[in-house]
């Protein structure tokens, strides 16, 4: 009669760990601080050794940086998305779903948007004038612009001027009701529309 072996533990991968901490980090930053949450807590939220943490990260602060990371690409990845859905040739349309996107993806981690970019700032506000989400901006604009769709003279600092307002805007108070968004998103939409002379459909 064959004993059957004891079964060993699977080892969790490790992008699957990293982003269990990560988890485990940002919870606990916003529920207590950079400062005041440790290392051991959220080792043991995340219900690993306290060691495996280095494994991933050198420091809190590399874990936010990490999390500031996570934000924007996440909004990137809406935008490109949404962006996508729209027929090739229908730049106004691929304009009103940047500006739609970018804001929904900002207005969904407003807490962690607050905790990893207000709350705990960057050192430098290069962020504001050189990220991800300008850079994709940017080639929108120059794209519609190589079309006709619009005219844009210098497509960087139009993206940068574009991005600062809409970041600006969704960053104060709004109404919690599903009403205030929608009249915030479609406010934005036709400012967008407006700076690149295009009709927004709102008086």
């Amino acid at each position: 009669m064959s004993i059957d072996p004891v079964s060993k533990p699977r080892t969790k991968p490790a992008e699957e760990r990293r982003d269990e901490l990560m988890r485990s980090a940002e919870r606990l930053f916003m529920e207590k601080g950079l400062e005041q949450t440790t290392i051991e807590e959220i080792t043991a939220a995340a219900g690993v050794a306290k060691g495996s943490f280095y494994l991933h990260f050198s420091s809190k602060a590399d874990v936010l940086l990490a999390l500031r990371a996570r934000f924007v690409q996440g909004v990137l990845d809406g935008i490109v998305a949404a962006v996508a859905e729209r027929q090739q040739t229908d730049w106004r349309g691929k304009l009103a779903a940047w500006s739609t996107a970018c804001a929904t993806g900002y207005l969904d981690a407003a807490g962690l948007h607050h905790l990893a970019f207000v709350a705990e700032p960057p050192a430098t506000r290069e962020g504001l004038s050189r990220n991800i989400l300008i850079d994709h901006l940017s080639e929108l604009l120059a794209g519609g612009a190589g079309r006709d769709a619009w005219s844009v003279n210098d497509p960087g600092f139009t993206a940068v001027f574009l991005f600062n307002a809409l970041h600006g805007v969704v960053n104060q108070p709004i109404g919690e009701t599903p009403a205030d968004r929608a009249k915030l998103l479609r406010k934005i939409e036709a400012h967008f529309l407006r700076a690149l002379g295009l009709a927004s459909g709102i008086d």
